[in-house]
């Protein structure tokens, strides 16, 4: 890796700092990735527990994914990875667009931990 210092040489003081910094990133950083994969882990099975009722729902009304497709105006195999979890980070628009197709509408509210 290349060291940018603009021109100037760091003096012991910032190269100390410098490698400090550097040795708490690298003493932090698995504990940041873990946390990171643990939110998002919680974030996928949120979404994917919210697509499963979608398309209970859309079972229920008897509603196939080509009629679905009519309605959102969404490419039939990309409704079909939403709902068989092969896309799991879905964009808000889609969301709204698949609720609305069944008669629902999505609402996003915050809450306490």
């Amino acid at each position: 890796m290349k060291r940018l210092t603009r021109g100037q040489r760091l003096t012991a003081e910032e190269a100390s700092r410098y490698r400090t910094i550097r040795e708490q990133v690298s003493a932090e950083l698995p504990e940041l990735v873990h946390r990171q994969a643990e939110r998002s882990a919680k974030q996928e099975e949120a979404v994917r527990q919210l697509l499963g009722e979608l398309k209970a729902i859309r079972e229920a009304e008897g509603l196939s994914l080509a009629d679905l497709t009519a309605l959102t105006g969404m490419d039939r195999s990309a409704l079909s990875k939403l709902e068989t979890g092969q896309r799991v980070n879905p964009t808000i628009d889609t969301l709204v667009r698949y609720a609305q197709a069944v008669g629902k509408r999505l609402v996003v509210t915050l809450v306490d931990q």
